[in-house]
C-alpha cells in the first residue's frame, strides 16, 4: 500500500521562507558591499589593471629616473586617494586637452584642478575666466587661488580675489598661497596681515580658506599661527608624506607632473582622501 506524503506544517513553509529571504538579503548585501568597495577603489584598481595589462604608451615628456621613480612610487602609494592639478598662466590654452586630464598612462584622473586667479592687490591670471569655466564644463571640482605679496596690503588683495571669484556649490575653498616672506614689514606684522586677508575671505565666503605653503615655510614661520585652517603643503622631497606632524589635507608632490591632457610639466597634488570625503574642502 504506498504511503501518502505529508503535508508540509504551515510553520515549516514561513520557517524556509524565511531563510531564502535571508540568503537573498545577504546575497544583495555582499553585492552591494562589492560595488561600493569597487567604486572608492576604482582609481587603485585601475592603475593596477593599467599598469600591468594596458597598453604603454611612450610620454612626450621626460623626468629624470629618479623623480619619475619618486612620483610613480607616491601615485601607487596614494592610487586610492583623489588627484589634482593646479595651472597658471604659465600654461597656455592650446596646451591643454580638457578630455585627456589624467596621469599614468590613463589609469588615474585628474579630479580637481585649482586655478591662480588674482596676485597682490590688482593682478589678475589672464587664463583664470576662460579655465575656470572649462574645469565646470568639463566635469572638475575646481579651486581657485591668490597669491600673496606680503609687501602690499592685506585688505586691497583680499578685495581683489573677491571682486574676481565668485564661488559655487561644489567648488573648493578660497586657497591662500604663502611663499615669501615681506621685506618691508616685520614677522610679526606679516602674520597678523595673513589673518586680515583670512578673515576678510572667510566673513565673505563663509568657509574657512585652504592654507598653501611649503613645507619648510609652514615648519619655520606658520606653524602655530594657522594650525584650524586645512593645509595644502607642497613638498618635493623623497619622502612618503609631505608632512609626518601635521594634518595635512592636500599634498603637492610635484611640479614636473605630466599628463596626456597637458603639453608642459604641471604641479600635481593628492587629496589624502576619495571623492566623497573631499566635500570637506568645498563650499556647500
Amino acid at each position: 500500500m504506498a504511503k501518502r506524503k505529508r503535508k508540509k506544517s504551515k510553520s515549516k513553509i514561513k520557517k524556509n521562507k524565511n531563510r531564502s529571504y535571508l540568503f537573498i538579503s545577504l546575497g544583495l548585501f555582499f553585492l552591494l558591499a562589492v560595488g561600493l568597495v569597487a567604486l572608492l577603489k576604482k582609481n587603485q584598481i585601475m592603475y593596477y589593471y593599467t599598469m600591468y595589462f594596458g597598453e604603454k604608451q611612450a610620454p612626450k615628456l621626460t623626468n629624470s629616473p629618479f623623480e619619475t621613480q619618486r612620483i610613480n612610487k607616491i601615485i601607487k602609494n596614494y592610487s586610492d586617494k583623489t588627484f589634482g592639478l593646479d595651472i597658471s598662466h604659465y600654461q597656455e590654452r592650446e596646451h591643454i586637452n580638457w578630455e585627456k586630464l589624467t596621469i599614468s598612462n590613463g589609469a588615474i584622473p585628474l579630479d580637481f584642478i585649482v586655478l591662480r586667479a588674482t596676485m597682490g592687490s590688482d593682478g589678475k591670471d589672464k587664463h583664470f575666466a576662460h579655465y575656470w569655466e572649462k574645469a565646470k564644463k568639463h566635469g572638475l571640482t575646481r579651486g581657485a587661488y591668490h597669491f600673496y605679496r606680503p609687501d602690499e596690503d592685506p585688505v586691497t588683495q583680499a578685495d581683489s580675489y573677491i571682486r574676481s571669484v565668485t564661488l559655487s556649490s561644489g567648488d573648493m575653498r578660497p586657497v591662500l598661497d604663502v611663499e615669501k616672506l615681506p621685506k618691508t614689514k616685520s614677522k610679526e606684522q606679516f602674520i597678523k596681515d595673513l589673518h586680515i586677508w583670512i578673515d576678510i575671505i572667510e566673513k565673505h565666503y563663509g568657509k574657512k580658506p585652504i592654507l598653501y605653503t611649503y613645507y619648510h615655510f609652514y615648519k619655520d614661520l606658520l606653524k602655530g599661527h594657522f594650525d584650524e585652517f586645512p593645509l595644502w603643503m607642497a613638498n618635493y622631497n623623497d619622502v612618503p608624506q609631505p608632512s609626518d606632524t601635521d594634518p595635512w589635507k592636500i599634498w603637492q608632490f610635484t611640479e614636473n607632473g605630466i599628463s596626456d591632457g597637458i603639453e608642459t610639466k604641471i604641479d600635481l597634488n593628492v587629496y589624502n582622501g576619495n571623492k566623497w570625503e573631499m566635500r570637506e574642502l568645498l563650499i556647500d
